[in-house]
């Protein structure tokens, strides 16, 4: 009997939407994968309805944005593979350590529990959230400039703002002041099971120009995994910022990906 194809499921971070994954899940579904991106909870179909309706998206926490995902996993008929960007990608983590993946890219992805560098660019980066100690409890939007500060600075400002008239919707703030006292917190969701020796591989790639997850905060990750045997791989793309799931080098990242797997047997 032919073999089913594996699954993909690809998670977004925050201020993008779900949709901004669809030239990946092309991609992906002619290599001969099963894709699918579904959205955090509250998000809602498209853009323009999620910008709608912040409120639906307000006050998701880390953990019950894994709790989501964990869920439509446990519909698929065989475990994924897990490709998360930024929160996405820490969420990705999670679920691989909780062994809910065959295996996990986690893209420029947010700081866990753990990692101590916290570079001045990513506090610039948030402070959208950070200023307000409300925010906590409400969804948040970037401005074009606060978007191109912390997506698009790897990109022309033409391409920055083409980028978040496309993609863009508010996000909620907890999982920012989750991670923010990740390491005050012995429970914290932001917590991920680096020990694991069980789980699949694991791929942490990051952007050299990223202002949000700048390279420090992705080699501290890649600290945390070192009492685990699993096979935990790193790959840097020198030249991008944090827009490069969407920008017009995707295909790039995309392409290592799929190679990477290749490499995995999957």
């Amino acid at each position: 009997m032919p073999q089913s194809p594996i699954p993909v499921v690809f998670i977004h971070g925050l201020w993008l939407h779900a949709s901004s994954w669809g030239p990946w899940l092309d991609l992906f579904r002619d290599a001969g994968y099963a894709p699918v991106a579904p959205g955090w909870p509250g998000d809602a179909a498209t853009v323009e309805l999620s910008r709608a309706n912040p409120d639906a998206i307000a006050n998701r926490g880390i953990n019950e944005v894994t709790d989501h995902y964990a869920g439509i996993i446990g519909e698929l008929a065989q475990p994924p593979i897990l490709i998360g960007h930024s929160f996405g990608g820490m969420i990705a983590e999670k679920l691989l350590g909780q062994n809910h993946g065959a295996a996990a890219i986690a893209i420029d992805a947010a700081q866990i529990k753990g990692v101590l560098p916290l570079p001045l660019s990513s506090l610039r980066a948030t402070l959208p959230v950070f200023k307000n100690p409300a925010n906590i409890h409400h969804a948040v939007s970037l401005t074009a400039d606060q978007f191109r500060y912390s997506f698009g600075n790897a990109v022309s400002a033409e391409e920055s703002d083409e980028l978040y008239q496309r993609w863009t919707i508010p996000a909620p703030g907890r999982p920012l002041f989750e991670a923010a006292v990740a390491n005050f917190s012995p429970h914290s969701p932001a917590k991920v099971d680096t020990d694991n020796a069980e789980r699949g591989p694991l791929l942490l790639a990051m952007g050299g120009r990223d202002h949000t997850v700048p390279e420090a905060i992705t080699k501290a990750t890649l600290g945390q995994y070192r009492n685990s045997d699993a096979v935990t791989d790193l790959i840097e793309f020198p030249d991008r910022g944090h827009s490069l799931t969407i920008d017009s080098g995707w295909r790039d990242i995309a392409e290592s990906c799929l190679d990477w797997l290749e490499k995995q047997g999957l």
